[in-house]
């Protein structure tokens, strides 16, 4: 797979103030043919060894989920992302991404338990490890020898992680800490054997990181609470785990003393991205379901595929399907190729991950928030078009709506995402990294100047489409500038106004996605082959426009009065104005006709 130029890769947050061609994207429809192999294997996994066990895991089997993690190791599956050197794959990000999607779309609860040890349980060992400690621990995880957990959330630190009250105290010989403390909601917990294990040593100002070892036969002062009682994934085990003058060696310090909370942090950052990718699958299971069943269900002498209020669902659900794998993808493959960058540049692999989704912590949190809500909007349209059937707990959209839930609670609430997004542009642009100034500063002076009266020619496929979303991030500039310049470093402070810019930002960013993976396919398959995807871009930004066009006016109401806010109000109309504004109905029945005919999921 071909390495973007390092002229063309833009930096985090720049896809705001840079145009972007779509030559310049990553699309799923550019895998190559490993990668298609690999999708084909982790699907196959999933029919066979997880889809038929449905009942049994929404029964919390946890021992099916152990049973299946262990087969997922045999295949591989848990090394995708861990360095040869310690018995991994080595793949790619976009390759590690790949197989978090298709074998996270069945059930959450194996998509949890993956999630978990590969992820959180894995990585920070692989990233902040000596080479003593990668080489004692990471085989066993890659090859689920044993399996990881991560202790990080306790009662009273959950969103302010850095609040924990674990203790770890050096002994009076000085070779062991005693952890002391209560970790809760800890997935994998009851059959996890390597612990990351955050706590304060003395008063520092942060936590510190360490790698506990747990072993039944000697536990070492470590208890666990029952198995939590949850709405949804059943089958992930989940409980309290508990430290009484647990001992850990001192060479089991995680990276060096206070540096825990920048390893969760940077943990949370590849986590969020992820976690959109582990949404991705479930949407197509549901959507391939919810065909299915409109295709065989059959009321007024006809299925309710043919009705138009269910024609819109579908396509509706297709849409944000579409959407959250275009920007997905995009941005993986955006981290893989700073990846390459830094390792040419002789950072160590550890150093180039790290920095390389750190850079990408904008998009990373925008994914996680839009993903994890458009599952839970398509698995509560699925139970919709299954009707009274949808509410049984006989049919999988039940445990799929159930499932869906926790995505926006885990790696951060989608608030503290939201807030996170914008706070971290505005950082990069103090830093010089992303010029908003500049491009606020024309906005501004767009405003008081006259508009134009031309006519501007959009004979080409998403010409128009492509110049809204120009629109689109004045909007943003104008709004988030204005509100810097008010605010200033209390911007922060002023939560509200936060979560509405970073709903402009999060649909300028998944719009654009979208848009850009289609105008790519349609120069390589033509228009005509891509005409629902066409359809599904123009959907998507129609609504995108209407979204941003609210969380604007919510914005500029707030904080700004008299001539200004209605020369704010005037330049919002105007960058939210179609010349030809689509036919959403037309835009629907032609996703949803491709749905049914085919049905399934197709795009």
């Amino acid at each position: 797979m071909e390495t973007q130029d390092k002229e063309n890769l833009l930096r985090g947050g720049q896809f705001l103030v840079k145009e972007t061609a779509c030559e310049d994207i990553f699309t799923p429809e550019d895998f190559n043919e490993e990668q298609k192999m690999m999708k084909e294997t982790v699907q196959e996994f999933v029919d066979r060894e997880i889809w038929p066990h449905k009942e049994r895991i929404e029964h919390k089997d946890y021992e099916l989920t152990e049973e299946i993690m262990k087969k997922a190791a045999e295949l591989g599956f848990l090394g995708v992302a861990v360095p040869e050197k310690y018995e991994g794959l080595g793949m790619g990000f976009v390759s590690t991404m790949l197989v978090c999607d298709y074998i996270s779309g069945a059930t959450g609860s194996i998509a949890t338990a993956f999630g978990a040890h590969t992820g959180i349980g894995t990585m920070p060992i692989v990233l902040y490890g000596t080479d003593e400690q990668k080489a004692k621990y990471v085989p066993d995880l890659a090859t689920g020898k044993k399996f990881g957990a991560y202790c990080l959330t306790e009662p009273g630190a959950g969103s302010d992680a850095n609040s924990g009250k674990t203790k770890a105290v050096l002994s009076d010989d000085g070779k062991h800490y005693h952890i002391s403390g209560q970790k809760m909601w800890i997935s994998n917990a009851g059959f996890a054997s390597i612990f990351i294990v955050f706590a304060r040593i003395e008063d520092d100002k942060n936590i510190t990181g360490f790698i506990v070892e747990f072993d039944k036969e000697n536990p070492n002062g470590i208890t666990f609470g029952e198995e939590e009682k949850k709405l949804g994934i059943h089958s992930s085990s989940t409980r309290q785990v508990f430290f009484n003058e647990t001992k850990v060696p001192v060479e089991n310090m995680l990276s060096e003393r206070g540096n825990g909370f920048k390893i969760a942090m940077n943990a949370l950052n590849v986590g969020r991205i992820k976690l959109a990718a582990a949404c991705l699958d479930a949407q197509r299971r549901v959507i391939d379901g919810s065909v299915k069943y409109a295709n065989d269900r059959v009321q007024f002498k006809q299925p309710i595929s043919s009705f138009g209020a269910i024609k819109s669902k579908l396509a509706e659900m297709a849409t944000s399907a579409y959407a959250g794998e275009s920007a997905s993808y995009r941005a993986a493959k955006n981290i893989e190729d700073r990846i390459t960058i830094r390792l040419e540049e002789g950072n160590s692999h550890a150093e180039a991950e790290l920095k390389s989704v750190e850079e990408y912590a904008i998009e990373c949190s925008l994914l996680k928030v839009a993903c994890s809500e458009d599952i839970q909007n398509c698995s509560d349209e699925g139970i919709q078009i299954f009707g009274g059937m949808g509410f049984s707990a006989d049919t999988p959209m039940e445990a799929a709506w159930r499932d869906a839930r926790i995505s926006r609670i885990y790696e951060g609430t989608n608030e503290i995402n939201r807030m996170l997004s914008v706070g971290m542009l505005v950082k990069k642009a103090m830093k010089g990294h992303v010029d908003l100034l500049g491009p606020a500063t024309k906005v501004a002076d767009e405003l008081t100047g006259i508009p134009s009266f031309e006519t501007p020619d959009y004979s080409e496929p998403l010409s128009e489409e492509k110049d809204m979303i120009k629109k689109l991030k004045k909007v943003f500039l104008m709004v988030a500038g204005s509100a810097v310049q008010k605010y200033g470093p209390e911007l922060e402070e002023h939560q509200q106004l936060l979560l509405a810019a970073a709903d402009i930002l999060l649909e300028i960013y998944m719009s654009e996605s979208t848009i850009l993976r289609t105008e790519k396919n349609v120069k390589r398959f033509g228009e005509e082959a891509q005409k629902e995807q066409i359809a599904m871009a123009k959907l998507y930004l129609y609504h995108a426009v209407d979204t941003i066009n609210q969380k604007a006016k919510e914005g500029i109401v707030s904080f700004a009065s008299g001539d200004e806010q209605r020369m704010m109000l005037l330049g919002l109309k105007r960058f939210t104005k179609y010349q030809n504004l689509p036919n959403v109905v037309e835009l629907r029945n032609t996703i949803a006709k491709k749905l049914i005919a085919e049905n399934g999921f197709v795009y």
